[in-house]
């Protein structure tokens, strides 16, 4: 079976040569979802307003997969300041609930100009 390739303008646009999901067989791979709205402008300095866009992008762009953020089996959390852990453990159950989680990384990382990027691998077999 070939991979699909997703697209959704309802989401951050890539921001490289990467597409914004890609569906093989019964995995749905979301690439890393930033604090991005769908035209373009940022959100940089404001750590609750950018998770909550960096995770509204990432189930963007599950939707446009015809899947959902409850369907995640691996979630990677990249954070600027890991002082803003325990804020994302709170936005992060606001979209992934807090029950049947999916497996998750969470690691400090030096992005530039931005405080946060998620990503994602689903499973929408049976």
């Amino acid at each position: 079976m070939p991979k699909k390739i997703i697209a959704t303008d309802q989401a951050a646009p890539p921001g490289g040569p990467y597409s914004q999901a890609v569906v093989a067989g019964d995995f749905v791979y979301l690439a890393g979802a930033c604090p991005v709205h769908p035209d373009g402008t940022w959100i940089r300095d404001d750590f609750e307003a950018a998770a909550r866009l960096a995770f509204t992008n990432l189930a963007a762009v599950a939707e446009a997969a015809g899947a959902s953020l409850s369907q995640a089996v691996r979630v990677g959390v990249y954070l600027r300041d890991f002082a803003d852990f325990p804020k994302m453990n709170e936005i992060y159950t606001e979209f992934l609930g807090t029950d049947n989680l999916p497996a998750r990384t969470t690691l400090p990382v030096p992005l530039e100009g931005f405080q946060i990027e998620i990503d994602a691998v689903l499973y929408t077999g049976a």
